[in-house]
Parts: C-alpha cells; structure tokens; sequence
C-alpha cells in the first residue's frame, strides 16, 4: 500500500489558512541575544547567521535593538549594510521604544544605508504594566501618535507592537492600535510577551484584532510569542490558522526567560503541514551554529534538531524500522515510529543498544557494521546492555563481539 495511505492524517481534516503562505521573522539576533545565559556574538558572526537565515528562506530579520548602547547600534548598522551590498532576500527590522531618541537613529540608518529599515515599536499595554508604571491609557496613545507621526516624517515603515497583548484588556486595544493605524502604522504585531496564551487564547485574540480594529484594511499582522507556558509553537500556529500573517520566532527558541517561539519548529511544522516549501537541510547546521556561538548546548530530546531526535534503544521500535528497512522502504522505516522524517534534515533513524534493545537492535547493528548476526553474538551484546543502565558505546559493543 502506498506510504500516504498508511497514515490517516487527522491534521488534513481542514485548511484554515485558506490557502496562505506563512511568512516568519527571525528574532535569533535581537530578543533571542536578551536570554541571560547566552553571549552575544561579534558582528562577523552575525554577517554569517543573516546569510544563513537567508538561504533557508526566512523572510525578515530583527537585526537588533539600536537604543541598547553604541554596540548593539553598530551592529544593526553593519547588518543594515551587509543585508544592502549582498542583496539578502531578507526585510530588516528592530525594536524600539516609543521615543524619538529611540526612533531618530532609525531613520539616520535607512537614510545613509539606503534601503528600509523597519521600526518595530513597542510599549507596554496591559493593565498590569499600566499599574506597576502608573500609566494612563490617554498617555499610551499620545506616544503612539508622536512615535508614528515622527516615523511617517521621516518615511519609515512603522510595525505597532503591543507588549503583553495577550492579558491586555480590549479597549486598551482598539485606543493603541487605532492611534498607531490613524497615524499611518503599516502593520500590527500581538505579543504574547510573558507566555500566558493558550492556542484558543491566541485564536481569539488574532479574530478580536483582525475583525475589530484592522477591518477591512490592508494591515500586516504579526504573532510575536513566548514559551513561559510550554505553548509557544502551537500558539504561533493557532495565530496563523487565525488569520495572522507573519510569525516570529528564534533558532531553538533562545530569548528572554524560557525563550521565544522555536523557529526551526516552526518551519518543521509548517512543512509538515504543508503550507512551507523550503529546504530544511541545512538547518541542523544552522541550528549548531547558533548554539555555538552563543554558547549553549542544544538539549538531546530538542524537536528535529537534538541528538536523541531520530534515535531509539527501544526493542519494539527498532524491530518494526529494521523490517520496513529489510523492505527496502527507507521512507517506511522513516515514519514507522517517528512524527517527522529523519529525511526532512539530512539524518536517518539510528538504532542503538541498551536496556531496553531486542534482538532487532543488535541484529541491526551488526549487520550496518559489517559484522555476521550469528546467535552468539546477538546474545553476548544482549546481555551486556541488559545489565547496563544506559545505551552501550560503539567501542563496548566492538569489544564484545572482538572476546568471542
């Protein structure tokens, strides 16, 4: 039977994207670098992750946050410049307060670099926030209006970011949104910036701000997500299914606290789902990359891209991928026992030994390393790893077979 009617896939039931194409933002150099266990890479390190990001097919970039200090403004410069002179199929843009002292050295890096640069502008607008600041929502908007005011002067494209929308109180919203849309806002963007949505949360909150405030105009509209809750990823894709048009994200969910959205699951899920088409092969080098430089390990049990991904040492797994593999269906042996193709990022499943391994994983392992499965070997290697409290080493199990 062909693979495709194998799997009775209850995630095709509906298109609630209505045919659209996802669009992401990376946040990797931006909200990404604010997590307090990482570095923050030299400039030259991030010249080579925008032409990675490029290649995979991200379509913008927050390139940094220019009112952090001179180096962070020296780095959206050189970005803003490498992205012009290599012609990066990538749409810059960071994040800044409402304030002119925050918005003029945007306008300054567009005017001489030559090429838009767009003003991710953000304030607080729950009444949480409001309280702990002693705002009124009278003075939100009148920052609103002079920070989009100030950007439309100097004609750069303003995206009206609302931090902590996803417990902000509608009306708050429709005051900020609308103040930032009357001033002449090219797109909004929903925060959910302390990880408090659920998937329905965000849904409802993408309907509210689509049907109540933006309407029937041409509005761009971002989903900007967290993971405090574990639900940053379904969030983001609940948001889409909603009616959201660009998701953000950062390569393994670095960021502030238990980090941003997962980019790379993102696009993992969407491929998945169908609605992405690029190539996810050099991800897994991406995704080191980033961990490299910003000196972190990536986790073992990490989503398509951590060392345990497309591993097991379990005896039932192993048994039913070894004979879809004896079928010659690699693409069977693939998907047997495993939500996403090893395929999709250039890996195979690999079969190891351990306590839990029957005879198909060390029959496997024999027979991949050139070596004859007879009885005695099988039950040599089975019964060391079944005294064992972890998967054998390649050395252990060479030892083994070396003593008979």
């Amino acid at each position: 039977m062909p693979l495709p009617q194998l799997i009775h896939d209850w995630n095709a039931y509906a298109d609630p994207g209505n045919g659209r194409i996802p669009v992401f933002n990376d946040e990797t150099l931006r909200d990404g670098l604010q997590s307090p266990s990482v570095r923050d890479p030299e400039i030259p390190a991030k010249r080579d992750l925008l032409h990675r990001l490029a290649k995979l097919g991200v379509d913008a970039v927050n390139i940094g946050m220019p009112g952090a200090g001179p180096k962070a403004l020296a780095a959206v410069k050189a970005l803003m410049v490498e992205i012009r002179d290599h012609r990066l199929p990538i749409h810059p843009n960071v994040a800044v307060r409402t304030l002119e002292a925050d918005l003029a050295p945007v306008a300054e890096i567009q005017q001489r670099v030559g090429i838009p640069l767009e003003a991710g502008a953000f304030l607080g607008s729950s009444a949480i926030r409001m309280d702990v600041e002693g705002w009124e929502v009278d003075y939100l908007v009148r920052l609103v209006r002079n920070a989009v005011g100030f950007c439309r002067k100097h004609q750069v494209r303003v995206m009206m970011v609302t931090e902590d929308t996803t417990r902000a109180h509608p009306e708050t919203l429709k005051a900020i949104y609308g103040a930032a849309l009357d001033e002449g806002a090219q797109a909004l963007c929903l925060s959910d910036t302390v990880g408090h949505v659920t998937p329905d949360g965000a849904a409802h909150l993408v309907r509210f701000v689509k049907r109540d405030i933006i309407g029937d105009r041409a509005i761009r509209l971002d989903w900007h997500g967290h993971n405090d809750r574990g639900l940053a990823t379904s969030g983001a894709i609940a948001a889409w299914e909603a009616g959201a048009d660009r998701l953000h994200g950062s390569i393994l969910g670095i960021g502030e606290r238990c980090g941003n959205v997962a980019l790379d699951q993102l696009l993992m899920n969407f491929t998945l789902l169908g609605k992405w088409r690029g190539d996810l092969s050099d991800l897994p080098a991406l995704a080191e990359r980033v961990a490299e430089l910003v000196g972190m390990e990536i986790p073992a049990n990490y989503p398509m891209l951590g060392r345990d991904a497309f591993r097991t040492g379990t005896g039932v797994h192993a048994a039913a991928i070894v004979k879809a593999l004896r079928r010659g269906d690699v693409d069977l042996a693939d998907l047997v026992y495993s939500g996403v193709p090893a395929s999709m990022v250039n890996r195979r499943q690999e079969i190891e030994i351990g306590p839990m391994a029957g005879h198909s994983n060390v029959e496997y392992w024999l027979e991949l390393n050139g070596y004859d499965a007879t009885p005695d070997r099988i039950e040599r290697i089975l019964h060391l790893a079944k005294h064992s409290n972890r998967i054998l080493g390649e050395q252990e199990i060479r030892s083994a077979v070396r003593d008979l």
